[in-house]
């Protein structure tokens, strides 16, 4: 590989590491404190001997004009027309991948979470507007539909349950749905009045970022030329120009690496290991960025940006409300602020919570295996934590009115600590009603389930193996034999399920053998698969699967469109995440049941005697 490091510039390759070095929940617990830090700055600011350089510094006027022509926003709508533009760019990056390869793809997979977010959209709206129904204060309804994702899976991550990935991603799926309903409602709802003219513009900007994508375009600076065109002209059209950044971002291509680019980036990087020179250099760079679709390689470039400069430099734009006698005395009595707190700490916690429970008792396993309803109702009650949307369409809403906006600026950041504080009360309530076992437990996670399972045997048989293995672990190509006599020692009596848990950190070929495998099954050939790759599990690599393809026949093509898709890592990620879930110690790791008992997990040896022994005495206490 080409380490491209040393070429970004400084600042990039600073963001860079933070955000490479904490991995999963830090990451996110990282990008929600310089949140935190950010809005108690802009409240110590507001209320020191200082605070009224606050509004004067952020309403300061900048212009930017040519030829006589052009656009003057104080520092503030700087911040959030156009730096909150990115903001939103990236969260429509993240929409159009969920939608595309992520948790969204699969409708029935995300139905659940889906059902949580309308009603996390809905019913806080409705208890907003039972207090404010009319006047001025009621336009101010679209501030408690939405989440501060970055503050709700902070918080998850400090205050929530452990071997909560599953929450984390149900949290994801409807945070994702959440944003896409705020974003609805801010163009349509939060439009003042439409100029055709910079609207045309702003269309045909959208015609031509679409017309790149389908001329394959991969480098991102000439979108970026078009996309600054267009967000020009969308502010001057007169919708909210940080709509641009969506739009943009839900027409750009996303898709796996293609096998072909992925080789041709190899073939330049080793002709650069072999004569080191700028040129190869720079067609090896450009090689590897080419294999990767531009969606995803700008999410990665901004996100850092993004969590620890954009949204934190919004909060202390925006945050910065005077905590004065007669703000407080205000907001105590104001029907807006009271509004903002029942729907964003009672709407959504009710609207998610009763939408789910309704939706799992109407499609039974609707909640994926390890989440239950008390993890869920936590996770809505920190969904109250609605801060930085929140701020901003209080600026939309209630532009005329800077009382008001106070007012509803102090119900925002009530109603986010109160929901921190709430969600950290219904977690330890529900673990005390729903207690965990100490330790992992050792029953199964997910039920073998034959619409999804891969299965050796009849799928009814009485005695039950499954196992989560590796591709790439040498014990787990030694069990495999000792599985074989265990077969045939039990015959149809006896049914083998295969449950994939590749180790990243030991085995670096075991995940793509693993989506291999599930290729494969598409053509109706996964135990094929299964048994020629553990046959030669050091051959794991790009060349080495090819030369298994062909030796089991498989169709080429179909295969590379089908490990493309996305479907296939999701369905490897979905056991590891089980394997995760259940702190399995590593691999081979075996479950034993008979019929009518949950398979529970095999400690200690794995040889086929000990197989053979445990399955015979669950046998006879089962007869007996």
């Amino acid at each position: 590989m080409v380490d491209t490091t040393e070429r970004r510039p400084r600042m990039q390759g600073v963001l860079e590491r933070i955000a490479e070095a904490r991995r999963g929940d830090s990451s996110e617990s990282l990008a929600a404190a310089f949140l935190l830090v950010a809005t108690l700055l802009a409240l110590g600011w507001a209320n020191s001997p200082w605070g009224w350089t606050y509004d004067a510094f952020w309403h300061g006027r900048i212009a930017i004009t040519i030829g006589g022509t052009g656009i003057d926003l104080d520092l503030q709508h700087w911040v959030n027309d156009g730096l909150m533009a990115l903001f939103f760019f990236v969260i429509g990056l993240e929409v159009k991948r969920e939608l595309a390869i992520g948790e969204l793809r699969d409708r029935s997979q995300a139905a659940v979470p889906l059902a949580a977010a309308i009603a996390g959209l809905a019913i806080p709206a409705v208890l907003f507007l039972l207090l404010n129904p009319s006047g001025e204060e009621a336009a101010a309804w679209g501030v408690v539909i939405s989440t501060d994702t970055a503050f709700l899976l902070g918080a998850l991550a400090v205050i929530g349950p452990g071997r909560a990935e599953r929450l984390r991603i149900f949290l994801l799926t409807l945070a994702v749905a959440d944003d896409v309903g705020a974003l609805a409602i801010i163009a349509l709802v939060y439009t003042d009045e439409l100029h055709p003219i910079p609207l045309v513009v702003a269309i045909v900007g959208l015609a031509m970022v679409w017309q790149l994508r389908r001329l394959q375009v991969w480098r991102g600076g000439a979108y970026l030329v078009v996309s600054l065109v267009t967000w020009v002209a969308l502010h001057e059209s007169g919708v909210h120009a940080t709509l641009a950044g969506v739009l943009i971002a839900l027409l750009l291509p996303v898709y796996p690496p293609k096998r072909r680019e992925v080789e041709q980036a190899a073939e330049l990087t080793r002709r650069f290991r072999q004569s080191p020179n700028p040129e190869y250099a720079r067609e090896a760079r450009l090689g590897l960025d080419r294999a990767v679709s531009v969606n995803e390689r700008l999410m990665r470039l901004y996100q850092p940006y993004t969590a620890f400069i954009i949204v934190p430099l919004f909060a202390l734009a925006n945050a910065g409300v005077a905590l004065d006698g007669p703000t407080l005395a205000a907001a105590a009595r104001s029907p807006l602020t009271w509004g903002i707190v029942l729907g964003l700490v009672v709407g959504k916690f009710v609207g998610i919570t009763g939408a789910t429970a309704i939706a799992v008792r109407l499609r039974p396993g609707g909640l994926a295996p390890g989440l239950t309803m008390p993890q869920v109702a936590g996770g809505a009650a920190l969904s109250g934590i609605g801060f930085t949307i929140s701020l901003f369409i209080v600026d939309l809403a209630l532009a005329g009115s800077p009382a008001l906006a106070d007012e509803a600026r102090v119900g925002v950041l009530v109603a986010s600590a109160l929901a921190l504080v709430f969600g950290a009360v219904v977690f330890r309530v529900g673990a005390r009603l729903s207690p965990q076992p100490e330790g992992p437990s050792r029953d199964l996670l997910r039920p073998v389930d034959p619409r999804r399972d891969h299965i050796r045997g009849p799928v009814d048989a009485p005695l039950t193996i499954v196992e989560y293995a590796d591709f790439e672990c040498p014990f787990c190509g030694k069990a495999t034999g000792g599985i074989r006599q265990v077969r045939e020692h039990f015959g149809d009596q006896l049914r083998y399920v295969f449950r994939h848990f590749p180790l990243d950190d030991y085995h670096p070929d075991a995940r793509q053998a693993a989506e291999f495998a599930e290729a494969a099954a598409g053509q109706g050939r996964f135990w094929d698969a299964h048994d020629r790759l553990f046959a030669h599990a050091d051959e794991l690599d790009v060349d080495s699967l090819r030369r298994h393809a062909e030796a089991l026949g498989l169709d080429a093509d179909r295969l590379e469109e089908d490990l493309r898709d996305g479907d296939e890592a999701n369905r490897v990620v979905d056991d590891e995440i089980d394997a995760r879930t259940s702190e399995l110690p590593g691999t081979p790791t075996f479950y034993l049941g008979v019929a009518g008992q949950p398979p529970r997990r095999l400690e200690g040896p794995h040889d086929a005697a000990t197989l053979i022994a445990e399955l015979e005495r669950l046998r006879a206490s089962e007869s007996v």
